[in-house]
């Protein structure tokens, strides 16, 4: 992952809102700014975040680099997994970071849905600019029970973000 600017992540972190038992799940390949920021937000406000590791190396990196604490879990993740609940949690927030192949995104957004608490949200940082990628994601996102799709596109210098919040009480 590219250097992101940590006042531009502070600035998007707001709209999680200050309530207790928030849960945070990151699925992410590389970098470790938003790691290191996002454990260090949720120790801050006693939130719970999961950094789900999706290339092995990655994980054997990343695991030396974060604290172990109440607030920090790191697990390799394989996405080819057939289902992604793991001890029953729901996340509030899914922060993508990960690249995920143009074939495995359907199912990818298909297995995330029921780890996702209603009205729950995914956040997808795309490559600045493209387009394609950003309306392929958006038509999978509403085909796949999300909605309130929107994107920021002047937040971050290297990435576009695509946020889409969980369809509650339809498709599962």
């Amino acid at each position: 992952m590219k250097p992101i600017n940590k006042k531009k992540l502070d600035q998007l972190l707001t709209i999680i809102p200050d309530h207790p038992e928030v849960r945070l799940l990151h699925f992410a390949d590389s970098g470790l700014d938003m790691p290191l920021h996002l454990q260090r937000f949720s120790k801050e406000k006693g939130y719970e975040y999961q950094i789900n590791c999706t290339e092995q190396a990655y994980f054997s990196y990343i695991e030396k680099q974060l604290d172990r604490s109440n607030h920090t879990k790191t697990r390799y993740f394989a996405l080819t997994r057939p289902r992604y609940i793991q001890q029953g949690k729901l996340y509030d927030f899914v922060f993508v970071t990960s690249v995920i192949a143009p074939d495995t995104r359907e199912a990818f957004l298909q297995r995330l849905h029921p780890i996702i608490k209603n009205g729950g949200n995914i956040l997808l940082f795309l490559p600045k600019g493209d387009h394609t990628q950003r309306f392929e994601w958006m038509r999978l996102l509403e085909e796949n029970y999300y909605v309130a799709s929107n994107t920021i596109d002047d937040l971050f210098e290297h990435y576009d973000l695509l946020i889409s919040k969980k369809m509650h009480g339809w498709g599962g």
